[in-house]
C-alpha cells in the first residue's frame, strides 16, 4: 500500500515516539530476566500499553481474566497486533510457531517475554513442547495459545486445534485442576468508523502478507478500536479428553466474536 505525504509524516513520528520505548525497554527487560526480577512479568505490560497509545490503538476489555491457576489462555489470532494488545492487558508469555524465532527484531520481542517456540508440523515433539508449557503455567505463568495455529482473515474464527491443549492437562498434576480461558480478540473501528470486508486486509496479516508493509499500514493509518472479550472459563484435568475442551472453547470464542454472548464474571 502506498503511503501518502501526511501517511508518511504519522509513521515517522510515531517511529519517534516508540524509540525511546525500545530503547529503554528492551535493555531493562533483559535485564529483570537475567537478575530473575518480578519486574520481568510486569514490564511488557507498560511497554506495550505504550505502544498501543503511540500506535493509536484503543483497547476496549469486557470480561475479566480467570484468576485461577495453573493458566492456559486460549485466543483466535487476527494479526501481529493481537500480540500487542494482549500483552497491553495480562502479565503473559505466548506460544509461537518457530518461525517467530527467525524474525528480525520480532525475534527479540518475543524471547524477551519468554515466548515457548513450536514447530507444529512436526507431531514428533508435541510431548516434549507440551512438558515445557505446562512446566511454566504450573509455576504460575499464563500462556497464551492461538489456537486456530495460524492468523484468520479477521471476519472468521478458524477450527480450533487440540494438540497443545495437553500442556494445560499436564499441569493438573499437583493442583489437580487447571483453567483454560477462552479469548476472542476483534478489530470494530478504524478511523472512528466500523471496520467492514474492505477495510479488514488493512489490519487483520494473514496468508503470504508481508509484515514491513503491513506495520508501515498500522503506522501510518488512522486510530484502531479493538474488543477483547473474555468467556466463561473451562477447568479442566488431566483425564478429560482434550478434543472436548478445544470444541467448547472454540464455540465460545466464536460466540464471543460474533456478539452472540457476553462474558460471564469469573471467581475472585
Amino acid at each position: 500500500m502506498a503511503l501518502d505525504m501526511r501517511g508518511r509524516m504519522k509513521m515517522g513520528l510515531r517511529l519517534v515516539a516508540l524509540a525511546p520505548a525500545f530503547a529503554i525497554g528492551l535493555p531493562a527487560q533483559w535485564l529483570a530476566l537475567k537478575l530473575g526480577s518480578p519486574l520481568a512479568r510486569h514490564m511488557p505490560v507498560i511497554f506495550h500499553r505504550y505502544l498501543c497509545f503511540v500506535m493509536g490503538v484503543r483497547v476496549i476489555r469486557e470480561g475479566r481474566l480467570d484468576p485461577r491457576r495453573p493458566l492456559m489462555i486460549v485466543s483466535n489470532h487476527c494479526s501481529w497486533l493481537d500480540i500487542v494488545v494482549i500483552s497491553s492487558l495480562f502479565p503473559v508469555s505466548f506460544i509461537a510457531k518457530s518461525e517467530v524465532g527467525t524474525w528480525p527484531v520480532v525475534r527479540t520481542l518475543a524471547r524477551l517475554q519468554r515466548s515457548i517456540f513450536v514447530e507444529r508440523e512436526r507431531r514428533a515433539k508435541t510431548a516434549a513442547v507440551n512438558a515445557a508449557i505446562a512446566e511454566r503455567i504450573a509455576n504460575g505463568d499464563a500462556m497464551v495459545l492461538f489456537a486456530e495455529g495460524t492468523t484468520s482473515d479477521g471476519l472468521r474464527v478458524l477450527p480450533f486445534r487440540s494438540a497443545l491443549l495437553g500442556a494445560a492437562q499436564a499441569a493438573t498434576a499437583d493442583a489437580g485442576e487447571a483453567v483454560l480461558q477462552p479469548l476472542a480478540i476483534r478489530y470494530t473501528h478504524r478511523g472512528g468508523l466500523p471496520v467492514d470486508r474492505a477495510e479488514m486486509p488493512h489490519l487483520a496479516w494473514h496468508g503470504d502478507m508481508d509484515l514491513a508493509p503491513h506495520l508501515a499500514g498500522i503506522l501510518a493509518g488512522p486510530a484502531i478500536a479493538v474488543r477483547v472479550i473474555l468467556p466463561e472459563a473451562l477447568p479442566v484435568n488431566g483425564a478429560r479428553n482434550r478434543k472436548q475442551p478445544a470444541k467448547l472453547l472454540e464455540t465460545r470464542v466464536r460466540q464471543a466474536y460474533s456478539g452472540e454472548a457476553r462474558p460471564s464474571r469469573t471467581p475472585e
